[in-house]
C-alpha cells in the first residue's frame, strides 16, 4: 500500500460528478500538503442498477463498493457524497475529513427559464427524491412530479428533448460539473430543507490508518461544516430514517456567538402534512461535535412526540407496497 511517499490511491465512483468532486478533494489535499493523489474508478451498485432509489431504500447504495476497496485495503481513501452516507457508522472505517460544504440548496432547471412559481400547473417536474417531492408537493400541489433515475447530465437532457419541463437537482452538484447555466431557480430552505448533509463531502478511511500515515487527509477538514452536518445526521438517525426518506435538515454555525441553529422537516409524501422544528444551542467550540448530537438528538424527539416517526413509516410502507403488473 501506499502512504505518502508516493501518490495515495483515492476510490471514487466512475460518474462526472463523482470524479468532480473527488478531484476537487485531491487537488486541495495536494495544494495544502504536497500529497500526490491518483483516481480510482471503482462502479456502485447504485450506479449500475435501474430501479428508482425509493423502491432500493437508498441507504448504502452507493458508497458501499467504495467501503468494500477501503476494507481491502487496496486504496487509501474514498470521497463520497455526504447526503449518501449512512447514518451508522462502518466497523473498521472513520470519516477523516469533511471539506468546508458548499452550498447545500436544490436548484430548479426549468424549460424557458421559468421559475417554479411561474410553471403552469400539470408541469411535468422529474426527481427521485422523495423529500424534493414531498416540499414541492406541499408548495404546488398543481404539478406532476416524475421520479427519475441518471445522472446530471441525463435528468437535464429530459428537459431539453420536452420530455420534462423541469428536473430539481442538487445546487453544488450542478456547480460541480459545470451546469450552472441550467438553473432556473434555487430554493431556500426557508421553502426546501435539503438533505441531510447535502453539498458536503466524506472523506474515509480505515480506521487503523486514519492517523498515521494518512494524516494529510485532515489538511482539508473543515470543523464548522462537521458541526453542522453531524446535528443534521442526528436528526435522520434519531428518525431512523434513510437518504431515500421524506427528511430535510439544515444546520448553521455562527463563529461569532458559538451557536449552531438546526433546523429539520418531516414531510408526507402527497405533501399534505408536516412536522417541522427548529432547535438552537450554543457550542463550547466548533470541536464540541457532542453538543451538535445533542442538538440533533433533542429536535427529532421532539419532533417524534408530533408525528414525524408516523409520517416516515407511512412513506417508507408507501415505497415497499407492491405494485400492480
Amino acid at each position: 500500500m501506499t502512504g505518502t511517499t508516493g501518490p495515495a490511491r483515492l476510490a471514487t465512483r466512475r460518474s462526472t460528478m463523482a470524479t468532480s468532486q473527488s478531484q476537487l478533494v485531491a487537488d486541495a489535499i495536494t495544494a495544502r500538503t504536497g500529497q500526490e493523489i491518483e483516481l480510482v474508478l471503482v462502479t456502485s451498485f447504485g450506479d449500475v442498477t435501474k430501479a428508482h432509489l425509493t423502491q432500493l431504500g437508498g441507504t448504502g447504495v452507493f458508497v458501499n463498493a467504495l467501503r468494500d476497496e477501503l476494507t481491502a485495503d487496496s486504496v487509501d481513501f474514498a470521497v463520497h457524497s455526504l447526503k449518501d452516507l449512512p447514518t451508522t457508522p462502518a466497523e473498521g472505517l472513520v470519516l477523516a475529513a469533511i471539506p468546508e460544504r458548499d452550498d447545500p440548496r436544490d436548484a430548479l432547471c426549468a424549460r424557458d427559464g421559468l421559475a417554479f412559481a411561474d410553471l403552469p400547473a400539470g408541469s411535468r417536474i422529474g426527481t427521485g427524491s422523495p423529500r424534493r417531492v414531498a416540499q414541492l408537493r406541499a408548495l404546488r400541489p398543481d404539478l406532476e412530479y416524475v421520479p427519475i433515475r441518471g445522472n446530471a447530465e441525463t435528468r437535464l437532457g429530459k428537459v431539453a428533448s420536452g420530455e420534462l419541463d423541469a428536473v430539481v437537482l442538487a445546487y453544488a452538484g450542478l456547480g460541480r460539473v459545470g451546469r450552472m447555466a441550467d438553473v432556473t431557480d434555487v430554493f431556500d430552505p426557508d421553502q426546501v430543507l435539503p438533505a441531510p448533509g447535502q453539498g458536503a463531502l466524506a472523506v474515509e478511511c480505515r480506521a487503523d490508518r486514519g492517523a498515521g500515515d494518512l494524516a494529510y487527509l485532515a489538511s482539508v477538514d473543515h470543523p464548522a461544516t462537521r458541526l453542522a452536518v453531524v446535528a443534521e445526521r442526528t436528526v435522520l438517525a434519531e428518525l431512523e430514517a434513510g437518504c431515500a426518506a421524506p427528511v430535510g435538515a439544515h444546520a448553521v454555525h455562527d463563529a461569532g456567538s458559538g451557536e449552531l441553529r438546526l433546523r429539520a422537516a418531516v414531510v408526507a409524501t402527497d405533501g399534505s402534512e408536516a412536522v417541522r422544528g427548529e432547535r438552537t444551542a450554543v457550542l463550547s467550540g466548533t470541536a464540541d461535535l457532542k453538543g451538535a448530537a445533542a442538538l440533533g438528538r433533542d429536535l427529532a424527539r421532539s419532533m417524534i412526540a408530533d408525528g414525524a416517526d408516523r409520517i416516515v413509516a407511512a412513506a417508507f410502507a408507501e415505497r415497499d407496497a407492491p405494485t400492480e403488473s
